[in-house]
Formats: C-alpha cells, sequence, structure tokens
C-alpha cells in the first residue's frame, strides 16, 4: 500500500498546488462543449449529490465548478463560500486595545507580553493594525520565497534544515567557489508571466474529480460546525490506541485541532508552521492533529509532485490501514504533536469539513472560536495562532456564552 523514498536530487517547485488544475492560468470557465465527457459512473454520482445535497450547499458549488471545467482555484468552487471565521479579527482587536482610537496599536497599548505582540504584529512595523489581519492572500499564493523553500525542502517534510539549504546552495553553483553572484539566482525565482497557460501534466478529468468529491478526497461534503457553535463531540483513539473524548478534554485551556493527510502536499509543507505553533503554545493549549482521508492517493487523483518524492499510496479501506499511514506521516515530517485518527467512515473528517486541511480554535466552553477557511488555499496557522493569542490575553470575555 505504502511507498516512500528518499530523492535527495529532485527539487520540488509545485508541492503546493494540489488543488488547482492550472497553476498558471488566472481562473475561466470554459463552455461545457469544450470539457471531456463523463463516465456513467460520474453522470450517476451527479445525479445523486443533487438528488442528496442542497441547491445552495458549498458541495453543489463545487460540483457546478467541477462540470464547467473551472480551475478550481481560490475563488472557484466552494472556496469563496468558505472562507474563515473568527472572533479574534482587527475590529475585536481595536476595540480593546487601541486605546487612543489612532487606528493602531502599540506595544505600550498591548496588555500582553512582548512575544504575543510580535506575532500579533506580522508585518514587523512595531504596531498592531489592520493589516495584520488581513488573509485575502491564500495560503497558495506563490513567491520567489515559497519557491525557493520548495526548491530546497528536498523530502517535502515542511522543514527545511541546514543540510537541505547546504545542499541548495551548492546545486546552484555556489560549491566550486564558495559564494552565489546575483546571475546564479536572479532567473531561477521567476513567477509565470500573467496570462500563462500551462496547462498540468497531471490534470484530472472532470469524472476523476466528481468521484474524489462523492468521496470526500476534495473535500467534506459538508461545511462544518460555526462560529459560536458547540463544536461536534467525538472520540477517536492516538497513534498508540489510547482514546481522547472531546468534550473530556474540555475545560481550562482552549483546544486546537488540525486536521490533515499526508498526501496532500500543502499541508505537508505547513509541517514545520504546525510544529512551531505547537511548541510555542502547548502550555496554553491543547492540540491534536486530527488524521483524516487521503486526498491525492494512487487511486484517486494522484499528484505528481507526490510522486516526485516517492509518496505511493492507496486510498485506506480499513482503520488499521490508516493508522499505519498515520504513524508513517508523523514519522516523515518528524511532528510532536499528538495525532488523532479518523476512522475510515470519514465520520470526524465529515462533519468538521477537515478534509484536505483545516484548522480550528475551541475556548474553555467548548465553542468554535475560530475556524480557517477551506484548505488548502485558507489553511493559515499563522492565523490561528493570532485567534489563540487573543483568547489566551482575556480568557473570560472572549469565551462565547
Amino acid at each position: 500500500m505504502l511507498l516512500i523514498k528518499t530523492l535527495a536530487c529532485v527539487p520540488l517547485l509545485c508541492t503546493a498546488f494540489s488543488v488547482a488544475l492550472f497553476a498558471d492560468e488566472p481562473a475561466s470557465k470554459p463552455t461545457v462543449a469544450d470539457t471531456d465527457p463523463l463516465t456513467p459512473e460520474a453522470e450517476a454520482i451527479v445525479r445523486e449529490l443533487r438528488d442528496s445535497l442542497p441547491e445552495d450547499s458549498e458541495a453543489i458549488a463545487m460540483l457546478d465548478d467541477i462540470l464547467l471545467s473551472s480551475n478550481l482555484d481560490a475563488e472557484d468552487g466552494w472556496f469563496p463560500m468558505a472562507k474563515s471565521k473568527t472572533r479574534f479579527g482587527w475590529e475585536y482587536v481595536r476595540e480593546r486595545f487601541d486605546s487612543d482610537e489612532n487606528g493602531k496599536v502599540l506595544a505600550t497599548e498591548f496588555p500582553g507580553s512582548k512575544e504575543d505582540f510580535a506575532r500579533l504584529d506580522r508585518n514587523d512595523d512595531n504596531k498592531i493594525t489592520k493589516a495584520d489581519f488581513d488573509w485575502s492572500e491564500h495560503s497558495l499564493s506563490m513567491s520567489p520565497g515559497m519557491m525557493m523553500f520548495f526548491m530546497a525542502d528536498r523530502d517535502a517534510n515542511g522543514k527545511l534544515t541546514r543540510d537541505e539549504f547546504l545542499s541548495f546552495f551548492e546545486d546552484f553553483g555556489g560549491g566550486d567557489e564558495g559564494f552565489l553572484a546575483i546571475d546564479d539566482v536572479k532567473d531561477r525565482f521567476e513567477q509565470p508571466a500573467a496570462g500563462a497557460k500551462a496547462k498540468r501534466s497531471d490534470q484530472p478529468s472532470r469524472s476523476t474529480l466528481i468521484t474524489g468529491l462523492k468521496n470526500q478526497e476534495l473535500g467534506s461534503l459538508q461545511s462544518g460546525p460555526k462560529l459560536d457553535e458547540v463544536a461536534p463531540d467525538f472520540t477517536l483513539t492516538t497513534l498508540d490506541g489510547q482514546s481522547v473524548t472531546l468534550s473530556k478534554e474540555i475545560g481550562d485551556k482552549p483546544i486546537v485541532l488540525i486536521f490533515g493527510n499526508f498526501t496532500c502536499g500543502p499541508f505537508r509543507s505547513q509541517a514545520g508552521n504546525i510544529e512551531k505553533l505547537y511548541h510555542r503554545y502547548r502550555e496554553r493549549a491543547k492540540f491534536f492533529l486530527v488524521y483524516v482521508r487521503e486526498a491525492h492517493p494512487s487511486d484517486g487523483w494522484w499528484m505528481t509532485s507526490n510522486q516526485r518524492v516517492g509518496i505511493d499510496l492507496t486510498q485506506p479501506k480499513a482503520d488499521s490501514d490508516r493508522r499505519t499511514i498515520a504513524q508513517t506521516c508523523q514519522k516523515h515530517l518528524d511532528l510532536d504533536i499528538p495525532f488523532l485518527v479518523d476512522g475510515v467512515d470519514d465520520g470526524v473528517g465529515s462533519t468538521y469539513s477537515g478534509m484536505p486541511n483545516r484548522l480550528y480554535l475551541i475556548d474553555q466552553s467548548g465553542r468554535i472560536a475560530f475556524k480557517n477557511g477551506r484548505g488548502p488555499f485558507g489553511f493559515h496557522p499563522r492565523q490561528l495562532e493570532q485567534a489563540l493569542v487573543l483568547l489566551s490575553e482575556n480568557p473570560t470575555t472572549a469565551v462565547a456564552r
């Protein structure tokens, strides 16, 4: 079922693009005449989904755009309907901490630690402003820095080590001379020209996507709990077989739920951020990583980015098989955070709309205080961190009643 190989010499440039069908092409919706024909099985699934789901649901919006051969980028399908929801946006901060009402919060106005202030001040300009809470740019927006990271992160575990960075330096031509010149790197991180249309080599058919939608590999058919609702209870087991019930964990500390799976490249790319988040706040909150259905198994929409790093696995059919893959994921990503493994019936992942990846913050009363947008585009660990910091600063008034 599972094969992992170390391909240390293979650059990874497009690991993050696990959903967009055309990584470089602006969103467009061709006519039905331009689309590939559906298989009879896919046509049956379309009828089944339309009969069973509300017409205004996120899943139907996704189905409609699949049928139109949309790019399925951040503004297509269900993504515009499933943006992040939080109690702790800029207005919350402004009302509580901007004592002189000048549209910014200085360190002298903020009651928390300088470390917490720095985590809220995303752009490091020594003040907290509305811009620090602007998460309109999706998490896969490509930049030269991200391109460099993906090229250097050879094992695709979301953590750029010293050895990987040195190998990256040598591959760019720095080994012989002991340094890199500007010409060695200036053309390596060029972003595609506007309007470029490079069709993905691993573009799935509409039938494959429709099957993936029904199987919840693209994401849950449900939209998940709403902000301030009571978090749905569940009982799952850890990797070593211990039982954990959410309602029994609620109490003196907030709870962070992180949903993800091994074959989701954007989730793997965030492993370093997830680990840092856990280490920074594990004394202030309880953390659980809920392992859910694979996004890109080899018997579904298999990604070439997975193939490049030797990740080759089928969708598990038994709970024990999913547990084995989760253990491999934890080892490969080198994560200390406690894992909980969802059953192959996808009960928890479906209820929380946790596929392919998602973040939740649950307050001390057991209600949803933060919910990020659907992954992969809405997966921002730093945004959850802001909510966690602010909940910790004022735990009484910040908890919904």
